[in-house]
């Protein structure tokens, strides 16, 4: 079972270390606690593009030589922003931690947003916006989002939209970054072959001379939920749809058990019901999911899918059909001591990534103050009843409840 250490820094940043001692390779992060639900319609799309603008250039450093800073030793320095975080992390040998920790502070803290290169990244950022709206499954996604919660900060994408990527000046990244910066919500997260006392000293060094900061910014919870049925036409050759409905936050009890849930009913595993209904039975998909995403005060669950139009019907009968076998009875003692087994090995190997731990470790600070450990995950699992499996599936997936989404090709144009 790995094991971690927490230390906070007195501007209220905490830092969180997993020591791995066979392996050379460090992984470490900063993430903040904000994202693109904590937007508004008028400046939606601007984490994200804070995030870009980070690379752009500090009061110490240009461009280039934030890039060639870990690049030229072989190492990876990348971000992303979800829907309520942004992360800055570094790859590279442990040799060179110091470099890795000192960038991340000047990247995340002290980017100037030069007005020439906003400009430029405002391009590559539009660019991005059209990849992704030519790729039917982002699209479909997206799309889905803004179905699921409306006109709430949680349905609008986190790209933006061209009209608000077009207006963003340097003042307003940093209004945005005066307004939701609390070091209280950042967390430096760690796992490598690197003591605990070197990690702090370091953390101290960097971390420790950024003056605390305070927002008094509340997210807005999702309220009002009203299941829809949309259908787009779009210019691709396979008919796509999306079914789902707001599902349980990240502290919620019944989170686990609905993961095992959806795990059953749409996983990775080529064994998933909706897999085997639509696929190996059917040949109706090339490949279906469900998806169970917890945020701090709600949730999505979503199935997707593609299909030749002409089966698209008959596909969304099948999954009324699975869903339906899940609320009308629990799942037998055999089939639910599988699922266990199933769900158990999938997460202790998603554990042996030191990435995806480091991020983990963060995202659980942020969220819930501690990190879940694997026994406690086990524990959860292994605990799960047939009984409450049941009573999720009748209560999250009354078909009453399920909004859609349809991408229907256009008439006459193929992709």
């Amino acid at each position: 079972m790995r094991e971690y250490e927490i230390y906070t820094l007195k501007n209220g940043i905490r830092v969180i270390h997993n020591r791995v001692t066979t392996t050379k390779i460090v992984h470490c992060g900063i993430m903040l606690d904000i994202g693109s639900r904590d937007e508004t319609p008028a400046n939606q799309g601007i984490a994200h593009f804070w995030e870009h603008m980070a690379f752009k250039g500090t009061r110490k450093r240009k461009a280039f030589h934030i890039i060639n800073r870990l690049e030229s030793l072989g190492g990876e320095l990348n971000a992303y922003t979800d829907k309520e975080k942004i992360l800055f992390y570094a790859s590279l040998r442990d040799d060179y931690f110091d470099r890795a920790i000192e960038l991340l502070t000047d990247i995340t803290f002290d980017s100037i947003f030069p007005t020439s290169q906003i400009e430029r990244e405002r391009q590559v950022i539009l660019e991005e916006m059209m990849m992704y709206m030519d790729d039917p499954d982002d699209s479909l996604q997206d799309e889905f989002d803004s179905v699921v919660f409306g006109g709430h900060s949680l349905g609008m994408n986190i790209l933006g939209t061209e009209k608000t990527v077009r207006a963003f000046k340097r003042k307003n990244f940093q209004q945005f970054i005066s307004e939701h910066l609390d070091t209280r919500r950042v967390v430096f997260s760690c796992v490598g072959n690197i003591p605990m006392e070197q990690v702090i000293k370091l953390a101290e060094k960097y971390l420790g001379a950024i003056p605390a900061l305070r927002s008094k910014k509340k997210r807005i919870p999702f309220k009002g939920y009203k299941p829809q049925e949309v259908i787009l036409k779009r210019p691709v050759k396979q008919a796509r749809c999306a079914i789902g409905r707001p599902a349980y936050s990240f502290t919620d009890a019944k989170r686990s058990p609905f993961y095992m849930l959806t795990s059953i009913l749409g996983g990775s595993g080529m064994n998933s019901r909706l897999n085997l209904a639509l696929r190996e039975k059917h040949g109706f998909v090339y490949s279906i999911g469900a998806q169970y995403v917890p945020f701090t005060d709600t949730g999505l669950f979503a199935i997707s899918f593609g299909t030749e139009p002409k089966q698209l019907k008959r596909s969304i009968a099948l999954i009324k059909q699975e869903l339906r076998k899940l609320t009308d009875a629990p799942l037998g003692i055999k089939q639910l001591a599988s699922s266990k087994e199933q769900l158990l090995g999938q997460i202790a190997m998603a554990e042996e990534n030191n990435v995806s731990f480091m991020m983990m470790m963060a995202r659980n600070i942020l969220d819930q103050g501690h990190v879940t450990s694997l026994d406690e995950i086990f524990d959860r699992v292994k605990n799960t009843t047939a009984q409450q499996l049941h009573q999720l599936a009748v209560e999250m997936f009354d078909e009453d409840k399920l909004s859609y989404l349809i991408m229907e090709p256009t008439h006459g144009v193929s992709a």
